[in-house]
C-alpha cells in the first residue's frame, strides 16, 4: 500500500516521502496515528504542488537569510562593560548583549540564534556565529570596550 507521510518516521522515510508499506501498518498505524495519509492519485498531485510551492518560499527564505548573513558579517559592533582595574571585566558577555548591539545596529536577530564561540571575560576583539536560517550562519565581529 502506498502512502505519503506527513511527518518523519524512523527507519521509513522522512516527511512528504511517497512509501509502500504492508496494508495493516498503515491503516492501524500510521494513518490513525497522524503520520501518513493514503496516496491516491488527487493526493499526489497537491503532494506536487505543495512541495513545488515550498521549493519557492524556500529559495527566497534562503535568499533573505544569506542577505542577513552578509549584513551581519559588515555590522560594527561594540559592547560596553564594567572593568575591573586589572583588565578584567566582571561576569562574561552574553548573547543577549550582543543582541542588544545588534538591534541598535539595525539588525533583528534573536538571542537564541547567537553561539559566541569562546567565553569572553576580558577586553579586545572577539567572533560569534549568527544562525540565520537552517544551514546558514553569519559571524559578528564584536569589540569588548570599557564602559566610561
Amino acid at each position: 500500500m502506498e502512502i505519503i507521510l506527513k511527518k518523519d518516521v524512523a527507519n521509513l522515510g522522512n516527511a512528504d516521502d511517497i512509501v509502500t508499506v504492508k496494508s495493516g501498518y498503515a491503516l492501524n498505524y500510521l494513518i490513525p496515528q497522524g503520520f501518513a495519509i493514503l496516496a491516491t492519485e488527487s493526493a499526489k498531485k497537491v503532494l506536487a504542488e505543495n512541495i513545488r510551492q515550498r521549493a519557492h518560499k524556500e529559495a527566497k527564505l534562503r535568499a533573505d537569510a544569506e542577505a542577513l548573513a552578509a549584513k551581519i558579517a559588515e555590522a560594527a559592533v561594540k559592547i560596553a562593560v564594567k572593568v575591573s582595574e586589572s583588565g578584567k571585566i566582571y561576569g562574561s558577555v552574553t548573547t543577549a548583549q550582543i543582541a542588544e548591539a545588534l538591534v541598535a545596529a539595525g539588525i533583528e536577530v534573536d538571542k537564541k540564534d547567537i553561539t559566541i564561540n569562546d567565553t569572553v571575560k576580558e577586553l579586545g576583539t572577539f567572533e560569534a556565529s549568527v544562525k540565520c536560517y537552517k544551514d546558514i550562519k553569519g559571524t559578528v565581529k564584536f569589540e569588548v570596550v570599557a564602559a566610561e
